[in-house]
């Protein structure tokens, strides 16, 4: 097992901001990707909040632009996957899909994962390409000239609707109230976009499918509609789409520290107050794996700016620095 003064468990804003500051305080930091190498924002948009860019810049464009910095500074980045951790004494115990290690502080930015609705063939569907998707940007293209939906009410669901115009003849937002939870500005855009038809106080209850043959020959399932009801009168409908983008929210990605860290009720992890310390010393949570209010690319960089100080001061303290 290889030993390092630092590990950062994920990456995305937190985790390469966490990264670059350790680097730079040279603590050599391990940076292990997961998954979802550079997170959440390398399956968004155009992002226009994030200071420094005044015409605005592509999620994936600005995670690369991070990877590329921390890099410069030395930061060690692993195309790994941690399975285990073993936080109950130091040095702490990790093992990748790869390997193992040992550290002795561990910064975790795994973050959050999008919630799919939970009716069975939602997931199915995305996986196997029947029509059925939670990223816009990774398969908007697919439905060029197409009647799609999108389920959610906040910015999320604005934003990948808004998005999926460029491509499909119609897109219906569907939403269980009668009133958008997104930004002002962004539900003033949506509002304007003659593509977008709102369907309110609607619910999806299933995706219908249908068998079609490729030209290849082969038999796939593809969805033909969604049954709806009403969240009012429960009365049942149908929905004929080509494709479905579910835009419902996050979880956190804590299954990994369950019953070694404390969680709240909706699992995010929990720091002291105006820190990013966990109750287990030398181990700091940032960004949005310990954050369900703001949720924001840059709030998320403030946190890994956060933990990183933290890890250095704490390693300082132990004498582990050097």
């Amino acid at each position: 097992m290889s030993h390092h003064k630092v590990v950062v468990i994920g990456t995305g804003p937190a985790g390469y901001t966490a990264a670059l500051y350790t680097s730079r305080a040279n603590l050599a930091p391990v940076v292990f990707e997961g998954a979802q190498p550079g997170g959440q924002l390398t399956i968004t948009t155009e992002v226009e909040n994030y200071p420094g860019f005044r015409k605005g810049i592509m999620g994936p464009e600005l995670m690369e632009e991070m990877r590329e910095q921390v890099l410069r500074f030395g930061t060690i980045i692993k195309s790994e996957t941690v399975l285990e951790v073993d936080l109950k004494a130091s040095p702490f115990k990790l093992k990748t899909d790869k390997a193992g290690y040992t550290a002795d502080a561990v910064i975790i930015a795994t973050g959050a994962s999008a919630k799919w609705l939970g009716i069975g063939k939602d997931q199915e569907l995305s996986m196997s390409g029947g029509g059925v998707s939670a990223c816009a940007t990774c398969d908007g293209f697919f439905f060029r000239g197409k009647e799609i939906a999108v389920v959610g009410g906040g910015d999320t669901a604005i934003e990948e609707a808004t998005y999926l115009t460029k491509f499909a003849t119609k897109v219906n937002l569907i939403h269980r109230r009668d009133k958008l939870r997104a930004s002002k500005a962004m539900q003033e855009r949506a509002f304007k976009n003659e593509k977008i038809v709102f369907i309110w106080n609607k619910g999806v209850e299933d995706v219908l499918t249908q068998t079609i043959e490729t030209p290849l020959g082969e038999k796939v399932e593809k969805i033909r509609a969604l049954k709806l009801k009403d969240t009012v009168d429960g009365a049942d409908s149908e929905l004929a789409v080509d494709g479905l983008f579910v835009a419902i929210g996050h979880q956190p990605n804590t299954d990994l520290f369950k019953g070694q860290l404390p969680m709240d009720e909706t699992g995010y992890l929990q720091v002291e107050a105006g820190s990013s310390r966990t109750p287990i010393p030398g181990v700091f949570a940032c960004g949005d794996v310990q954050d369900h209010v703001y949720r924001q690319a840059v709030t998320a960089a403030g946190s890994g700016c956060m933990a990183a100080i933290d890890a250095e001061r704490w390693l300082a303290a132990q004498g582990l620095a050097e």
